[in-house]
């Protein structure tokens, strides 16, 4: 019996160190695996990673508050132009966009100031000034594009680098250590996972930017189209 106990009591400290040295490992890992550490083991690639990041950031709000901005109008907007053409005052409805805070009454402007001219020049005159805003619009799109491109790119080159480097030591040392392959693999797959992630938010930032310009362009063209309606109608009464 009481061999019995004191195999019992043996196997309770062997559990308890067990389970104390499992937490401790658990806790080790813990520590070593929170962001600021796997940023770090990252090495050099994971800088030019997050200039990238903020670069696309910086890009996708600057871009979002223009193209909002260029994109809004009054629904009155439209209805006070054709109230002054019908009434014959030209020059006031032209007056009305230069004054105007809705940048898509840049496109009326011109058209206004091309009265008198064929209906086909007008529409060249708008179609040319809604290209420049639609330009205006898409500035630095492409490198927002670029940058869901490159920054994979990045990531898999911290990783291959760090893999090269992994081997190289274990060339040095005439030894295969697994905890060396294994922690040097896990840390520089970091920087592909970051750069993956940068990869996503920017293609993402990219693709809100195009659907807002896409509704920009659309709503250009429904009020250019109401617009040299109006223009006819003054001329066939």
């Amino acid at each position: 019996m009481q061999n019995l106990l004191s195999i019992l009591l043996q196997s309770t400290v062997i559990t308890a160190d067990t389970v104390a040295t499992a937490t401790n490992g658990m806790t080790k890992a813990n520590d070593e695996m929170n962001i600021l550490s796997l940023i770090e083991k990252g090495g050099w690639v994971m800088i030019p990673i997050f200039i990238l990041l903020f670069i696309a950031i910086y890009l996708f709000i600057e871009r979002y508050l223009y193209i909002r901005k260029t994109a809004r109008m009054d629904n009155t907007f439209l209805y006070s132009i054709r109230e002054m053409l019908v009434g014959g005052n030209v020059q006031g409805a032209i007056n009305y966009c230069r004054n105007s805070q809705y940048p898509i009454a840049k496109l009326l402007e011109r058209g206004l100031n091309r009265l008198g001219s064929p209906i086909r020049d007008i529409e060249n005159a708008i179609e040319n000034t809604a290209r420049v805003e639609i330009y205006n619009m898409e500035k630095n799109l492409s490198i927002l594009s670029a940058i869901a491109k490159i920054a994979p790119m990045f990531g898999f080159l911290g990783t291959v680098s760090g893999m090269i480097r992994t081997f190289h030591s274990i060339a040095s040392a005439n030894k295969i250590d697994i905890s060396t392959i294994a922690s040097g693999i896990y840390e520089k797959m970091v920087t592909s996972a970051t750069g993956l992630m940068v990869g996503i938010i920017a293609y993402f930032f990219y693709t809100i930017l195009t659907t807002m310009i896409d509704r920009a362009v659309n709503k250009m063209e429904i009020t250019a189209i109401d617009f040299l309606d109006i223009l006819h109608k003054p001329a066939t009464k």
